[in-house]
């Protein structure tokens, strides 16, 4: 996998990297990444390949919907191989399993993708209105993702993950979003991460201190 620069999707990440609202922060990052192996990913994804393989030969899941009757197609290992190589390169300091990932990704359309935008993205699109004459972040957000990844013939994921397993996850996250473009023909992946965080909890000191010793209480209750 090789990082990929873009103009248009670098100005983007770059507006989202650290939006100062007032009481909250919005950051989000865009990245392009060619599906080409380069150093360490031959031997990654053949660890990963494996790791696959061998939960199919001790499944005897035979539900259409599991995890075993998806990854049974080798298509389909393929591009979780892709997008799991992604969260590598993204996280290189963190161990990610194929099949456990699997079960946080969701095919996803672009209507369904705008919808969530659209539910959380809206003041930070306010903010590039006014910082660009007026124009739209998601049009522009659109045009930047065609250029790379062709949208009319990529497929789209969400990324959802349990919070104990989430290397996206940050302090005094209010809400975050995972998505993953992905373009077979151009073996290119884009990662579009976006969060919301509360200035309150690190502008409040005794407030994090205090809702550390809650959970230290709570811990030792018996329920």
């Amino acid at each position: 996998m090789k990082f990929l620069e873009y103009t248009q999707l670098n100005r983007i990440s770059d507006f989202l990297n650290h939006l100062n609202l007032g009481e909250l922060t919005i950051k989000g990052s865009l990245e392009a990444y060619s599906c080409k192996h380069t150093g360490a990913d031959k031997k990654l994804s053949i660890s990963l390949e494996n790791e696959i393989l061998d939960y199919l030969g001790k499944s005897s899941d035979t539900d259409c919907s599991s995890p075993a009757e998806y990854l049974i197609s080798r298509s389909s290992r393929k591009t979780l191989t892709y997008l799991v190589l992604t969260l590598y390169h993204m996280f290189p300091d963190y161990n990610f399993s194929a099949v456990k990932a699997h079960q946080f990704f969701s095919e996803e359309s672009w209507e369904s993708f705008v919808q969530i935008f659209d539910a959380y993205m809206s003041e930070a699109s306010k903010e590039w209105i006014e910082a660009n004459g007026g124009s739209y972040l998601l049009e522009d957000l659109y045009k930047a993702l065609d250029e790379v990844i062709k949208l009319a013939e990529c497929e789209i994921y969400s990324f959802s993950p349990d919070s104990d397993a989430d290397p996206f996850l940050e302090q005094g996250t209010i809400w975050s979003f995972n998505f993953f473009f992905y373009n077979r023909k151009l073996k290119r992946v884009v990662s579009f991460h976006s969060c919301c965080l509360s200035n309150l909890v690190f502008d409040d000191p005794f407030k994090e201190f205090c809702s550390e010793q809650d959970v230290e209480v709570f811990d030792d209750m018996d329920m």
